[in-house]
């Protein structure tokens, strides 16, 4: 694979407080270059949500509503995150989630793609004992010691889903077959059936 054919790319996280819809209290945006996560190119943010993080969203990150008093509201967050990630392509873990979340928050966001790393494990690691980012991380081997913070936070996972991603990408020759992996269907960036034109004649 060569990785300086890639467009722009962010590998993408969130985190929740449990509400259904869900409100935002973290985001990490990872910037790929060069084949590499580019840590201080990170866009990394608390944000105060308008609801209470719930008691099970905070059994998963650990972010509790006093980690999130003097945050910022999403109102504040939002046009960095827009800027940050118009136009580019994205990857996430799971990435359908990640992306519906950020789209509600952003209705005006428009991706150029998005990579999913689960589908993409699932098809490039059949054999593998689970799908799951920490499953995964093991199974390939990818250290993840020196990688700032903690499991199930924003920051964190997007960097070890941009190894992952870097990861299985490695075993693909071009860019046209990564992503005709990788994209869901219906999500940006996913490749248009063609259909032969239809006649009476």
């Amino acid at each position: 694979m060569d990785f300086g054919t890639w467009p722009p790319l962010f590998v993408v996280d969130v985190e929740g407080n449990g509400a259904q819809p869900p409100d935002l209290v973290e985001v990490a945006a990872v910037r790929i270059d060069g084949g590499r996560p580019v840590p201080q190119a990170t866009l990394c943010t608390l944000i105060h949500p308008p609801r209470p993080i719930t008691r099970f969203a905070r059994g998963v990150h650990h972010i509790t509503d006093r980690d999130v008093v003097n945050a910022p509201a999403w109102e504040h967050v939002a046009p960095a995150v827009q800027d940050t990630l118009q136009g580019v392509w994205i990857a996430a873990h799971n990435a359908h989630v990640d992306y519906t979340v950020l789209h509600r928050h952003l209705p005006d966001w428009k991706p150029a793609g998005v990579l999913d790393t689960l589908r993409l494990a699932r098809a490039t690691l059949p054999q593998a004992p689970s799908h799951g980012l920490d499953a995964l991380l093991t199974h390939t081997g990818i250290g993840t010691g020196d990688i700032p913070g903690q499991r199930h936070r924003a920051g964190f996972d997007a960097h070890a889903t941009a190894r992952l991603l870097l990861t299985l990408a490695d075993r693909y020759p071009t860019w046209d077959a990564l992503t005709a992996v990788a994209v869901p269907p219906g999500l940006p960036g996913a490749a248009t059936p063609d259909h032969e034109e239809q006649t009476l004649w």
